[in-house]
């Protein structure tokens, strides 16, 4: 965080009702720079055709332009170009996402950083999801922490529906306005979200939600859901339960643990007309209350319920001394994700040579265990692994006509090698 950055911190923290009227002069040649550096290398580009390269070649003349229309109130957000990717889990599905231009996105980007700086003293523990130091892996230990060591008994699993399409511009505003009484840094985040939306050669204009793909969509979920759930769960439904009730919220994806069946219940009555208020509705099919804890658990019995959570499959089992334990292994969404990259990036790179194909499979298979080796997922993540040797040999068998090979004669080969999964997250 950058000296200017930590001051609004600062002040944000120490004052918690103020409300910053100049935060619009931080938007410098030089600010503007830095985020430069930190923005995403290979971002492709918007409807303008302009390429991070191009943009590049005269960057502080283009961040001066930037700059002076900003101050002049000249600056428009041109239009979002929406592009469809396969949906994780189901290839066949794909979801809509928003690309910015190139210009757009540096500026999203700097403003996302001011309001970081504002918001970081607002936020609560609860929240994961897009704050700087804050981790999946984090929220993963919370959650085994407190149903192994804690009073929880029971999860409420909530999933809102299409939550990015169907954000409240109005509501959305005026939460920002609550922090934030600079025009010159609310302005721009109207003129984003409404900024049309070109597709198959048409453009229209959105009347609800963020687009995904943006820079400055992450902190507009977080200062959403931020007034429309963790303020109010703290203020309003914690002090009326009998029991103890956390949320455990990553971005859109929360879970709510309960150690008392009846304040569960209660808030599960509760929530689907808090988040209607809001235009935001529960996807009734993955939304749910399960037993999870102490209570419910039986020694030697298998567990009947498990949730899916920030890509890990938990349920209940035990530990090698017997004591009951959240097992934590990829779920199978993760799992198809992978497998379906796997697939398709053997079918588009057939014809490499063995060793090149042997370093980028042996990359993308660290990079999966990186998120996914906890504490009981080896076997899990060995079946990964031999499932992705399945597909390299049928890869490498399809490329020629002179008959296949076993696996046993390309295992002699020495770049023929994947690298077995071991624990490298002791601690979550």
């Amino acid at each position: 965080m950058t000296t200017e950055l930590e001051r609004i911190f600062s002040r944000a923290k120490a004052e918690p009702k103020i409300r910053f009227t100049a935060l619009a002069h931080h938007l410098s040649v030089e600010f503007l720079s830095g985020i430069w550096r930190l923005l995403n290398k290979k971002g492709t580009a918007g409807v303008d055709g302009v390429s991070r390269k191009a943009y590049e070649e005269n960057l502080y003349g283009n961040l001066e332009r930037l700059v002076a229309e900003m101050k002049a109130g000249y600056y428009h957000a041109p239009p979002v170009r929406r592009v469809y990717i396969p949906k994780a889990g189901n290839p066949q599905k794909r979801r809509p996402l928003g690309i910015p231009t190139v210009e757009d996105r540096l500026l999203q980007a700097a403003v996302a950083q001011i309001l970081g700086a504002v918001y970081e003293a607002d936020f609560l523990d609860c929240a994961y999801g897009f704050r700087p130091g804050r981790t999946a892996h984090q929220a993963v230990a919370e959650l085994r922490r407190e149903v192994t060591f804690g009073k929880v008994q029971w999860i409420y699993e909530a999933d809102i529906r299409g939550f990015f399409d169907h954000l409240d511009h109005g509501w959305l505003m005026r939460m920002l306005e609550q922090r934030v009484a600079d025009p010159w840094i609310l302005r721009p985040i109207r003129k984003w979200l409404k900024a049309g939306i070109f597709e198959r050669g048409a453009i229209t204009e959105p009347t609800e939600g963020s687009p995904q793909g943006g820079p400055i969509s992450p902190m507009l979920a977080n200062v959403y859901l931020h007034y429309a759930l963790d303020l109010w769960f703290e203020r309003m439904v914690r002090p009326r339960c009998r029991g103890e009730a956390k949320p455990i919220r990553f971005a859109d994806d929360f879970l709510v643990l309960f150690s008392n069946e009846a304040d569960a219940r209660a808030f599960a009555d509760v929530l689907p007309k808090r988040m209607a208020k809001f235009g935001l509705n529960l996807a009734e099919e993955k939304t749910r209350l399960i037993p999870f804890g102490r209570t419910s658990w039986r020694p030697g019995e298998s567990h009947p319920h498990h949730f899916d959570f920030l890509g890990f499959r938990h349920h209940l089992g035990r530990d090698r001394k017997g004591r009951m334990a959240v097992i934590r292994i990829p779920c199978p969404k993760s799992v198809r994700k992978f497998l379906a990259g796997v697939k398709e990036w053997l079918r588009r790179h057939r014809h490499e040579p063995g060793w090149l194909q042997s370093a980028l499979l042996v990359a993308k298979l660290r990079g999966f265990y990186q998120y996914f080796a906890l504490w009981h997922t080896t076997r899990k993540l060995e079946a990964v692994r031999k499932e992705v040797e399945k597909y390299w040999v049928r890869s490498l068998n399809g490329r020629s006509q002179k008959g296949k090979k076993a696996w046993g004669e390309w295992n002699l080969k020495p770049w023929f090698r994947l690298p077995k999964p071991r624990m490298l997250h002791r601690t979550v």
